[in-house]
């Protein structure tokens, strides 16, 4: 079974404030490709149109054994939330001044494709550093403690 896989990027770049579960509407040939792990989140973002929330930047690498039916590697993916969530999210865009970042992509128990999203802020230089202080450290600890 596929793994899941995370945006470690986003976690350096922002502070993230609150997580959601989307849906993800998908194409067969991308279910495949995701289940393979061949997802890439560089500069992936999300943003609203219309009411509607999209994951933008999103690679999900074509499908290996695809026919001429294959999908596009990297177009705008439309998400699946409740109304009451895009609601809330909209509003914490406008108020606060954050961004939504995908943050992982995974199959849940009935092997339906979720994107986890997160609310964040971004992080300025010094958090960065102070974040790669910290995880240096842990990993001495680790390599003392073997």
């Amino acid at each position: 079974m596929a793994k899941e896989m995370n945006n470690r990027q986003a976690y350096f770049n922002y502070h993230i404030e609150d997580k959601y579960v989307a849906g993800l509407v998908l194409l067969g040939t991308e279910v495949k490709s995701i289940r393979e792990g061949k997802v890439s989140f560089n500069d992936s973002f999300c943003l609203f149109d219309n009411g509607e929330l999209w994951v933008r930047g999103l690679y999900i690498a074509e499908y290996k054994l695809g026919t001429s039916n294959n999908h596009i590697a990297v177009h705008d993916r439309k998400l699946l939330l409740n109304k009451r969530e895009l609601k809330k999210l909209q509003s914490a865009l406008k108020e606060k001044g954050l961004t939504i970042v995908p943050l992982r992509v995974f199959f849940n128990e009935k092997q339906l494709v979720k994107l986890e999203i997160g609310l964040a802020k971004g992080k300025k230089i010094h958090d960065k550093r102070e974040t790669i202080k910290q995880r240096d450290t842990e990993k001495e600890i680790k390599r003392f403690l073997k």
